[in-house]
């Protein structure tokens, strides 16, 4: 995985045969009371290595476009202008400084339904943001969102049930525990593998040292710890990569076994 160029709002890896380009769609200041110890409350102090914003939390908001050059697939689509807009929505920006086309988006895994992954398959004037969007792959438990506004790409959703093969090169896992649907997709290139999570982490200052800290809005709390467990340990395997929709822009780090817990070592600067 080797990072060949990179602007305000996107970053472009090679990997192997394939280029994985970061997509920023900005952020989102969260309380760190949304964090959660394996008892369920809230942490009683934040590690010291955590950054606050203000009093907040700052979690970037990142999607990530997959293609070999000829074909492509876009994970997750920032928010659009559904929630907290101006900080987030930047993605259709990102597109234009990467030089990507979203006419050619005909394929978009989301890995699960909340507002900031899903929103931006519609833009804020309300047109389809990918006009020759055939598929849309989400797991089957996450399906019902789906209705208002996203209710016209409905007819091309792609249900998730079980592992899935989206084509030759990505595979759909699914990872349930922060909503029913949540999934996680395996890029498979010659020179190993990039596992592309959603919300598996929040804070990476945080749930990587302190694996079993959750997250309020885990649906299931105890099943998202089992998920990040395995997802984790699998992340320590050679020539594995990992992708987080909350992991600061641009996002795509290694991980290793540090004491009880893990470290995150970027392979980019981060963005913004």
């Amino acid at each position: 995985m080797r990072l060949i160029s990179s602007g305000q709002h996107h970053a472009t890896f090679e990997f192997g045969d394939l280029r994985v380009i970061s997509l920023r769609d900005g952020y989102i200041d969260m309380p760190p009371t949304r964090l959660r110890g394996e008892d369920g409350r809230t942490l009683d102090e934040l590690p010291a290595a955590v950054p606050l914003a203000g009093d907040n939390l700052r979690l970037s908001v990142n999607a990530f476009f997959v293609t070999d050059g000829t074909r492509s697939v876009l994970i997750d689509t920032g928010a659009s202008n559904a929630w907290h807009d101006p900080t987030m929505g930047l993605i259709y920006d990102a597109f234009d400084e990467a030089g990507i086309d979203r006419a050619h988006v005909t394929d978009v895994a989301i890995t699960h339904k909340h507002e900031d992954h899903v929103s931006g398959l519609i833009t804020p004037d309300g047109s389809e943001a990918f006009t020759e969007l055939e598929r849309v792959w989400i797991g089957a438990g996450d399906t019902s969102v789906f209705t208002g506004r996203l209710e016209p790409i409905r007819d091309r959703v792609v249900p998730v049930s079980e592992k899935v093969a989206i084509n030759d090169w990505i595979t759909a896992v699914p990872t349930p525990g922060h909503t029913p649907g949540h999934t996680v997709y395996d890029v498979r290139s010659g020179t190993g593998h990039l596992l592309v999570w959603g919300d598996t982490v929040h804070v990476p200052t945080v749930q990587f040292d302190q694996p079993n800290v959750s997250w309020e809005l885990d649906g299931n709390q105890s099943q998202a710890r089992a998920a990040r467990a395995a997802l984790l340990e699998q992340l320590t395997q050679p020539h594995h990569f990992v992708a987080g929709a909350h992991l600061d822009s641009p996002g795509i780090a290694r991980v290793t076994p540090s004491g009880d817990g893990y470290a995150l070592e970027y392979l980019a600067p981060s963005i913004g």
